[in-house]
């Protein structure tokens, strides 16, 4: 029997999972099973969970439907449990270095205590100390094991259920689970307190508690802050008989936490007085005998809680909040306004009053705008999605926003905006629908109603968002972080085209938005374009007939200024072969790549379209550009030519090691990138091996129903269910290419 189970719930954590996983297997003590608890096999995170455990024989991943809530994954872990203790952490927290050491020195100085309480650091998610909020509490408490009679104080209703290990046998004995619903640590750590003998603490930091930016999920307003009260209920039933000095502080405690959420109407749009209301009746029926309210304005509180005096109770909270208004300097007359006068605004005065204009006007429910690379063009998803949109839901006005000198690249028949035209605002401020591969301007408000769709540009390999931060290169580049998440806070849907971006997304852009684990729209072309339309491409770009083109495409190096292609084009297509032709595109960055003009390198950074580009190529060469993931769906040859690897890893920051997991053959110098080609290796049958575990990982939703399931989903409104379900990868047949035949 293992000395600790450590029970980690996933959900809604994917992208954080493996650092929680980590910093238990990291630990110097390992005498534990870990059982990270997942939504069900092949989700997210049973994925992390999964390789965690073919890594180390400790990990036993479990499963616990998302419907089963908090509750429901952690009392799955403790049915799984055969630990002598118990210990939770939520996925997206950390075990503190040595901190199973000291709990089982502790635990044998103490002796198998039924609660061994610990301090916990609570870390801000981006800037700030962390703090300890525990250790006051832990500090009034007897030097050993002691009845919980001795601290009343210590109930566990001011402390986390992950802030305690618990004797397994204890919790079996008096069959200690999590209450259904919300605010189930609240009636544990209740119900724990009144059921426990002998407790013990330990004062030092054990668990290291991520705060997310988007603060506790139940602090949002909803119906579920009725759930409170029972969990309250539920725990005061349990408290009868207490000792005296025990059920006053639990109550106290208790009603402490009711009267903040009684006293903030904000989070119970509706049936704030019902609450109060079934309060105060819990309030009058529990209260222990000789128990006095605090003192101060709680004690008020208190007492109007204890009358049912709703509306003295409404007017106190008025008074209280227009207190704190003026010590803020806030004048009521200005309170209302106050946060719209935050709003970013466009600069020019006629431009600010032609947008505050349109936004007094109401949404206008069949208007979309789209915008691809900062109004570079028609391009990317979001031209896969206007296309479909036209298809699929013709009373949906679709208009495209575009920079001037991008208009004549416009299609014919597709209505567009110049950017920072008095339509370019006027469509910005009624559209529904808003679709973008990049961010929309700063000034850009998101209005009730509206839905914002981040298709993404590409699948993470370097680091990306709030992930740049430690990279002082790319974070001075990137501008203000804060303005950053700013944007991220728009989002509605953000679109994945496998799991591993999912992840990355999750950190990179801590919000609120769903993903939508779909596929890219821009590569449904990849599988649904004919051999005809690979001919015309090909034909368009230049490339002779007969002749093998390989795509060029180096990704930008935050470290250097300007575009270099980084390989001498010329002498790679000499010692080639003469059937190589070399079609040349550049990062985004840059409109044209500055190589030598010649008869075997045709300059493509220019056309419209990458996916153009892609299915006109037969084989890839790139560093470490993102176009690798997209190239992959056509199941063709690819190169990576990683000559500066290690410096780009160490300035840019990756997500995981390329040289470890790459697509096809990997060559350092010039010399051996001629030679997978000369030798004919790059499309042989360990480059083939290589590609199919890489595009089983990295082309997992994409089978050319990506723009149908986002237009069902999200424009014609469609249940998940009824989307189109995602191709298995062995189903898929890619457009086919010119010169090879594929694996």
């Amino acid at each position: 029997m293992p000395r600790f189970s450590i029970i980690v719930p996933s959900h809604g954590v994917a992208g954080r999972l493996s650092l929680a996983l980590d910093s238990v297997l990291a630990q110097s003590y390992g005498d534990f099973e870990l059982i990270p608890v997942c939504d069900a096999p092949g989700s997210p995170a049973a994925d992390v969970a999964t390789g965690h455990a073919g890594r180390d024989s400790r990990v036993a991943p479990v499963n616990s439907p998302p419907s089963a809530g908090l509750s429901g994954a952690r009392n799955t872990g403790l049915r799984a449990a055969t630990g002598a203790h118990v210990l939770f952490l939520d996925g997206d927290d950390t075990l503190a270095p040595g901190a199973l050491a000291a709990l089982d020195a502790r635990l044998t100085k103490t002796g198998d205590v039924d609660v061994l309480y610990f301090e916990h650091e609570r870390t801000p998610w981006w800037e700030g100390e962390p703090t300890n909020p525990a250790a006051p509490l832990l500090a009034k408490t007897p030097a050993g094991a002691f009845s919980p009679a001795q601290a009343p104080q210590l109930t566990g209703v001011q402390l986390p259920a992950w802030s305690a290990a618990y004797r397994r046998a204890f919790l079996t004995e008096h069959r200690l689970t999590f209450p259904e619903g919300r605010f189930t640590d609240l009636g544990w750590g209740g119900l724990v307190t009144v059921a426990a003998e002998r407790v013990a603490v330990l004062r030092s930091v054990v668990v290291r508690h991520l705060l997310r930016r988007q603060g506790s999920r139940l602090n949002l307003p909803g119906e579920h802050h009725h759930q409170l009260l029972d969990q309250v209920e539920l725990v005061l039933g349990a408290a009868q008989g207490l000792a005296p000095e025990r059920s006053h502080a639990l109550f106290e405690q208790l009603f402490a936490v009711v009267l903040k959420t009684a006293s903030r109407p904000e989070r119970l749009p509706s049936g704030h007085r019902a609450f109060f209301r079934r309060a105060g009746r819990l309030y009058r029926s529990h209260r222990p005998a000789d128990f006095h309210a605090p003192g101060g304005s709680l004690g008020v509180q208190h007492r109007l809680l204890a009358s049912g005096a709703y509306t003295a109770f409404k007017a106190l909270r008025g008074a209280n909040r227009s207190v704190v208004g003026a010590a803020m300097g806030v004048p009521p007359s200005r309170a209302k306004s106050r946060a719209w006068g935050r709003v970013p605004r466009p600069r020019m005065l006629r431009t600010r009053l032609l947008y505050a204009r349109a936004l007094r006007r109401r949404l206008d429910p069949n208007l979309a705008v789209y915008c691809a690379y900062w109004g570079r063009g028609y391009a990317c998803s979001p031209a896969a999605i206007h296309a479909k949109a036209r298809e699929l839901a013709p009373h949906i006005r679709s208009v495209f926003l575009v920079e001037p000198d991008a208009v004549d690249a416009v299609p014919e028949g597709v209505e567009h905006a110049v950017i920072g035209s008095r339509k370019y605002w006027e469509v910005l401020a009624r559209a529904k629908y808003l679709v973008n591969n990049a961010n929309f301007a700063e000034g850009v408000v998101k209005r009730p109603g509206s839905v914002h769709v981040q298709t993404q540009h590409g699948t993470p390999l370097k680091k990306m968002g709030v992930d740049q931060s430690t990279y002082p290169v790319v974070a001075a580049a990137t501008g203000s972080f804060a303005k950053l998440l700013g944007r991220v806070d728009r989002w509605d849907y953000n679109i994945s085209s496998n799991r591993h971006s999912t992840q990355m997304w999750e950190r990179a852009f801590p919000g609120s938005y769903e993903a939508l684990e779909y596929g890219y729209p821009r590569n449904d072309v990849y599988y649904t374009a004919t051999a005809d339309e690979v001919a015309r491409v090909r034909k368009e770009l230049g490339v002779p007939e007969g002749k093998t083109a390989v795509l060029y495409a180096p990704t930008h190096r935050d470290y250097q200024t300007g575009f270099d292609t980084g390989l001498d084009l010329d002498a790679f297509c000499a010692a080639a072969g003469d059937d190589v032709v070399v079609l040349l595109r550049a990062h985004y960055f840059y409109d044209q790549g500055r190589a030598k003009s010649s008869g075997r390198i045709i300059d493509v950074t220019g056309h419209r379209s990458s996916e153009d580009v892609c299915l006109a190529a037969d084989a890839l060469v790139t560093d470490y550009s993102s176009i690798m993931f997209d190239y992959a769906n056509l199941d063709r040859p690819i190169v990576v030519y990683a000559d500066d690897w290690e410096v780009y890893r160490e300035t840019r920051g990756v997500y995981f090691d390329l040289m470890e997991a790459p697509p096809g053959p990997v060559a350092r110098t010039p010399e051996e990138l001629a030679e997978v080609f000369r030798d004919g290796s790059y499309a042989g049958a360990e480059s083939s091996a290589l590609r199919a575990e890489f595009r089983s990982r990295f082309c997992e939703f994409d089978d050319g129903l990506a723009a149908e399931r986002v237009v069902r989903r999200v424009f014609l409104g469609e249940p998940p269910e009824t989307v189109p379900p995602v191709v298995p990868l062995a189903e898929r047949v890619p457009a086919p290419a010119a010169t090879l035949v594929r694996s």
